[in-house]
């Protein structure tokens, strides 16, 4: 399982499945997301937390965030997902005279809400209607989109401006014990990990923690924590001039020669090439 890092050519891309391709990488990208389930069974995680997916919940994310769906194929998979590019929204769409329409991604960067009754409604309402003119792909339906656009960002805006900052609810023992393995992960992923660690921190059982990460999430412990630390990895060549060595080393690679192969493994790019191909698109 590859990580990658997406990217959209055009200011937005909008559709809408009930399908589900397994072959979706846990992944990142510079665009902002919107993403509505519909219905389904899933877990969603996003970097350090699962989202056990209910209908109507509205996920808002700022892109350079790990996240995956994990999804039952039993059932159904119905979700629509709006990507966008935040200056081009920000520049073209967003009028001088409103508030900061962006902030809720910013300041939330990944955030769960769950939308019930009218505010449901409504919200569907707009994505049925954004997307029909979507399709079209003329110019007088692609201004209606982004007029609609601009409307679906109020909603948000307003929704947001609720309470937000409630604990996650996990409907069964076993995502509670993954949610701790994960949040034992975000907090020693660069440091030496064995399952023996994790099983004297957590006080449950390696062989127990090892089974149920991968049946709630659909990766290994030690594939969420490759990705964590090539999550780290990327965030630090963007940001920073540190050498690659130095980086490799910080996010808990003991060899550059380790740290090199794994992230090219993850991004089909050496550290080098991530770097300098990021840095021209800027």
């Amino acid at each position: 399982m590859n990580n990658a890092n997406i990217q959209i050519k055009v200011p937005f891309t909008m559709g809408t499945s009930t399908n589900y391709t397994g072959h979706i990488p846990y992944h990142t990208h510079t665009h902002y997301e919107i993403y509505y389930f519909h219905g389904g069974k899933a877990n969603y995680l996003i970097n350090d937390r699962i989202y056990v997916l209910e209908p109507g919940d509205l996920i808002l994310m700022h892109g350079m965030t790990l996240h995956k769906a994990h999804v039952d194929p039993e059932t159904a998979y119905h979700r629509t997902t709006l990507h966008f590019d935040p200056y081009y929204f920000h520049q073209y769409i967003q009028p001088a005279y409103a508030e900061d329409l962006l902030a809720p991604f910013r300041k939330l960067q990944n955030v769960r809400l769950q939308l019930r009754g009218e505010d449901k409604q409504e919200f569907e309402r707009s994505l049925t209607r954004m997307e029909a003119l979507y399709k079209q792909q003329s110019p007088h339906s692609m201004q209606r989109f982004q007029a609609l656009f601009l409307d679906l960002m109020l909603q948000i805006r307003e929704l947001c401006a609720q309470p937000m900052r409630t604990m996650p609810s996990y409907p069964s023992s076993k995502e509670r014990h993954v949610q701790s393995v994960i949040s034992d992960l975000e907090a020693h992923f660069n440091e030496e990990i064995t399952l023996e660690h994790l099983q004297a921190r957590l006080h449950l059982s390696k062989y127990y923690l090892a089974k149920t990460f991968k049946e709630v999430t659909g990766m290994t412990i030690f594939q969420f924590l490759m990705h964590r630390r090539i999550y780290e990895a990327k965030l630090k060549l963007i940001q920073s001039s540190e050498s690659i060595t130095d980086i490799g080393y910080e996010v808990g690679f003991k060899h550059p020669s380790h740290f090199s192969r794994t992230f090219k493994e993850h991004t089909e790019l050496t550290p080098e090439q991530y770097r300098k191909r990021h840095q021209l698109a800027l």
